[in-house]
């Protein structure tokens, strides 16, 4: 089922181009509402839900309507492959979760709010609009990305968000509608201002104090377990190993089994629980890039209410790279001799 939209100036594919380029259009200004509470029953929503919601805000004004943004990307692996044009949720607008990401040397750094500003504005949105985030929901790694999309609209003011549980696939086994080919919508360019808010990350200054102060925060590695372990690191980290004193949890705990789809909230709590998470104390997520522990992030936060929990973007990349204290860090020959075999580097 293909869905048609009345045409803006020109197609949305060429305004994300222009945003890709750092090239912004002339916006048009709306008064933000200060007092807008938020949309959705909770920052996780099904199929379902998602559904009834689209329906019931077809009619409402641009500020108000809900926003469904797809992180997939446009293409396949291939880069040839339609991915977005080939069967989205009706309406959805794409925000490909490459173009979020820092430089290779450091891909956990979050872009400039300049660059920010100029990928948000052409999809018309408001600081206050209600905007449900997508994936393929293929797998927990991939859902890391819709929760470090969410982390980074909530980080520059953003207010309403939630995540589609199970993403694009779970659209999908629902049977609803399917829109395909370029996608063509009304866009009204709102004067976006974005208002930066640290205070749901860390940077690795700020860690460094949190590690050496009277009362540790409790430092979360959402990595798999060789990279804890010291036996793996990514190819932009400088060092093998862990933050110091960190607990190892893998994100891909949270989710029911060999799928990209979070439990109920209830087994969620009871995890959490068990392994620490609900503590009263500052508590920082952290993986290579950001990426997996934005999982992490989200649930602890967002699902579960605790306040004190922080994302660090940058991650062991960014600390490996400071020259700080690792543990699990092998010996020098051990990891001369990994480097020399090509191996241990993912």
């Amino acid at each position: 089922m293909k869905t048609i939209y009345r045409l803006a100036a020109f197609s949305f594919s060429s305004l994300i181009a222009c945003a890709a380029m750092g090239i912004t259009m002339a916006p048009t200004a709306t008064a933000a509402n200060p007092n807008a509470t938020k949309s959705f029953s909770s920052a996780l929503i099904s199929a379902a839900e998602l559904r009834t919601l689209l329906a019931s805000s077809s009619k409402s004004s641009p500020e108000q309507l809900v926003r469904v943004l797809d992180t997939r990307e446009l293409l396949q692996a291939d880069n040839k492959t339609p991915n977005f044009e080939a069967g989205r949720i009706p309406g959805a607008l794409p925000l490909p979760y490459s173009l979020l990401r820092g430089p290779k040397e450091n891909p956990g750094r979050s872009p400039s709010l300049e660059k920010l500003s100029g990928l948000l504005q052409p999809l018309g949105l408001h600081l206050n609009s209600p905007i449900v985030l997508t994936g393929s929901g293929s797998d927990p790694t991939e859902f890391g990305a819709v929760a470090r999309t969410y982390w980074t609209l909530k980080s520059v003011g953003f207010t309403r968000l939630a995540i589609l549980n199970g993403g694009f696939g779970a659209w999908l086994a629902s049977k609803y509608p399917v829109e395909t080919g370029a996608p063509h919508a009304t866009v009204a360019n709102a004067a976006l201002q974005l208002k930066p808010n640290e205070s749901f990350g860390v940077t690795t200054q700020t860690l460094n104090e949190l590690r050496l102060a009277l009362e540790p925060a409790l430092f979360v590695d959402a990595r798999p377990e060789d990279f804890y372990l010291g036996q793996l690191r990514h190819g932009a980290a400088a060092r093998w190993g862990t933050l110091p004193n960190a607990l190892h949890f893998d994100s891909e705990e949270w989710f029911t089994p060999n799928t990209g789809r979070l439990p109920g909230l209830k087994e969620l709590r009871a995890i959490a629980q068990a392994e620490g998470f609900l503590q009263p104390k500052v508590q920082v997520a952290f993986c290579n890039t950001g990426h997996w522990a934005a999982t992490h992030w989200f649930i602890v936060s967002e699902l579960l209410g605790q306040s004190q929990v922080r994302l660090y973007p940058e991650s062991a990349i960014a600390w490996s790279q400071a020259g700080l204290p690792m543990d699990n860090e092998p010996s020098r020959a051990v990891a001369l001799l990994r480097q020399a075999q090509g191996k241990g580097v993912q």
